[in-house]
């Protein structure tokens, strides 16, 4: 089975593509995540022609827009980085995810260097040419920068937000589109709906009880919208004890007074911070594995991506 297709900087695959004729290596990418994703690789500055070595560019702010712009000197790239872009976008639709290169003038997410037209220093509010571009056709697509994967929480939060939009593209969008295939998807992923924000929870429920109100197309965009900002929102300990506490209403019928005991002490410990979520969520799985639950065998939230990754064993 191939991976995952998630598009990624060049330079983050050890490719000395940099204008320094460098790289910027990210083993994580090439040594954990490549065996999950297959990774489609780009460098908007090689692809418009700038050669390796090559001068430094930068954004300047011009009354028209952003240009693109050598650090010494006046050389112009902004039409040939946008007719790349242009031309590059339609490509990218069956991608599940993009890691980006931090500060990069063509492929930084956030706080990019932005200088007036004279070239000096204004501030650093900017993005990428081709990360915003990007950004705006594919509103949907999970985008991380791979400094911030170090981070436990934003690695998680990413890897999470890429399987559950593979998951809607491979079994809801376009031509999978039914009343059924969309209600098995926020079946599927309610647990971890409820985990990441309540209230957009609160709001999906609803907005799918009538699917005659509208054409269904429609309400599958306004809802895969919906799922999408509510799985950007980091999920608190608190959050995800809620969850699980909603969880145990199912499993506690197939279970001892001890076991159950057992499961509500871990999770009061993950509350406080004392153990990571893997502990209280492996005894969730063993409680179902147990006496089965289907409404619970198709969660999720208790398996959202391969448990080789390792990822709920730091938050």
């Amino acid at each position: 089975m191939s991976g995952i297709p998630v598009g990624i900087s060049t330079c983050l695959l050890g490719k000395e593509v940099r204008h320094d004729g460098g790289h910027k290596h990210s083993r994580y990418c090439t040594q954990v995540l490549s065996k999950h994703f297959e990774f489609c690789s780009i460098c908007p500055e090689l692809e418009v022609g700038l050669g390796v070595p090559r001068p430094a560019i930068h954004l300047r702010e011009h009354e028209d827009g952003l240009h693109l712009i050598e650090s010494k000197g006046t050389k112009d790239h902004t039409q040939p980085m946008q007719d790349f872009i242009q031309q590059v976008l339609p490509s990218l639709e069956n991608l599940r995810g993009y890691i980006l290169m931090a500060k990069s003038p063509s492929c930084g997410m956030e706080r990019i260097k932005i200088h007036n037209a004279e070239g000096a220093f204004m501030h650093r509010d900017g993005r990428g040419m081709f990360a915003d571009a990007l950004m705006k056709a594919y509103p949907l697509m999970p985008v991380e920068e791979e400094g911030r994967l170090h981070d436990d929480m934003l690695r998680e939060n990413f890897i999470e937000r890429v399987f559950a939009y593979d998951d809607w593209m491979q079994n809801v969008a376009g031509d999978q589109l039914t009343k059924q295939s969309l209600l098995e998807f926020h079946q599927r992923h309610k647990f971890t709906l409820l985990a990441h924000s309540e209230k957009i929870y609160r709001q999906l429920g609803p907005m799918l009880a009538d699917l005659k109100s509208e054409p269904l197309a429609q309400i599958a965009e306004r809802y895969i919208h919906g799922f999408m900002e509510a799985m950007t929102q980091k999920v608190s300990r608190g959050s995800h004890v809620n969850a699980m506490q909603h969880l145990l209403g199912y499993l506690k019928d197939g279970m001892s007074a001890e076991e159950k005991t057992v499961l509500l002490e871990q999770i009061e410990a993950y509350r406080r911070g004392e153990i990571p979520l893997v502990v209280p969520m492996t005894l969730l799985r063993l409680a179902q594995r147990k006496e089965p639950v289907d409404y619970l065998h198709t969660q999720k939230y208790l398996t959202p991506y391969p448990d080789e990754l390792g990822l709920r064993n730091n938050v």
